[in-house]
């Protein structure tokens, strides 16, 4: 796969975005309240599949190797294996969905579905990697990772579509859109 040099500027655009909203972070519970499902709805929603998945992938690489990029400026294997882990590496999961949704469908409620889909696969990674680190049953895993932030995540889902879509209307960013 051969990616143009606008295409890797806008990957890099996008991790650095994420990474940014990484940053606005409310300590919680052990999983801190972030902007990072927001900025990764976004990335799906504008860049599609492929390049929001890739911009993805660098946001994790970028944290794997220590730069401070995940949440409170944090970075390193042992946040990613940790107990909040999970998550982060939902993400480039997370992107290819609501990026499959956003090039296949064009239907409102189809995308935002598409998305609640992905918040979903994000929960379910993230709360199994927690249970599997804290040896927490699967249900106090969800009552601590999960209920607090679904109505608050849901918001940002509602934020992200209403952004992409005024952007995606003004702004092409990847060939072809």
């Amino acid at each position: 796969m051969k990616l143009s040099t606008r295409e890797l500027i806008i990957c890099s655009l996008f991790a650095s975005i994420t990474a940014i909203l990484s940053q606005i972070a409310i300590p919680v519970t052990t999983v801190p309240f972030t902007m990072q499902i927001f900025g990764v709805m976004l990335c799906g929603m504008l860049l599609g599949e492929k390049l929001g998945f890739i911009s993805q992938v660098i946001y994790l690489l970028l944290g794997a190797i220590g730069m401070p990029v995940f949440a409170e400026m944090s970075g390193g294997l042992g946040i990613i294996f940790g107990p909040t882990g999970g998550f982060i590496l939902s993400f480039p999961i997370v992107t290819y969905i609501v990026g499959r949704f956003s090039n296949q469908y064009k239907s409102k409620i189809i995308l935002i579905l598409g998305m609640v889909l992905g918040l979903v696969v994000s929960y379910l990674i993230g709360t199994i990697q927690f249970c599997f680190i804290t040896k927490a049953s699967f249900i106090s895993g969800i009552m601590m990772c999960v209920t607090p932030f679904i109505i608050f995540d849901l918001l940002k889902i509602v934020l992200a579509y209403s952004l992409g879509s005024i952007v995606y209307k003004r702004v092409s960013l990847v060939v072809g859109i």
